[in-house]
């Protein structure tokens, strides 16, 4: 065991689930190329562009933009990743929109014998569930946040004093 962690750098159930992946990945290019291997091809290429180029930079400078705007300064409570909390909503809202933009922006052929509903509704219906995993999110931050100061008070009183009399 000692000896796969030092050579893979993680345990062998890690390795396995990490290959069991890439055959599952090598699978479906399988079957994505033998039905439109031209069609999978200009997908992958633009894909990779698109989110080289164009989102790369773009969520990377919201992301730089949150933590020069919401930094943390330095107090007695310890610090805690809080930028997560911004990251996990946006990425989860951000695949919604990306998965379903045609019907969220009404630029989608009518569904209605499909799903049964009117077209209006999708954007609605994105910006609650957005709102909805903004709100979780601050409220597991709020609970972890309390939770570390919690904790940090705890510590200070277990302190023994200093020579001027504070922990």
């Amino acid at each position: 065991m000692a000896r796969c962690v030092r050579w893979y750098g993680s345990g062998p159930r890690h390795l396995l689930v990490l290959l069991c992946s890439f055959a599952l990945t090598a699978y479906a290019m399988v079957r994505l190329f033998a039905v439109r291997p031209l069609s999978v091809a200009i997908w992958f290429v633009g894909a990779a562009i698109l989110h080289d180029l164009i989102l790369l930079p773009l969520y990377s400078l919201a992301d730089l933009s949150a933590h020069s705007v919401l930094r943390h300064r330095s107090g007695p409570v310890p610090q805690m990743p809080w930028i997560n909390s911004l990251r996990v909503p946006s990425f989860l809202s951000g695949v919604l929109l990306v998965v379903w933009f045609p019907l969220i922006l009404d630029r989608a052929v009518p569904y209605r014998g499909d799903t049964r509903l009117p077209e209006g509704v999708y954007l609605g219906r994105w910006l609650a569930i957005t709102g909805v995993l903004f709100g979780a999110s601050a409220l597991a931050c709020a609970l972890t946040l309390r939770h570390v100061r919690r904790a940090a008070r705890a510590d200070e009183e277990c302190l023994p004093p200093g020579p001027d009399g504070r922990p």
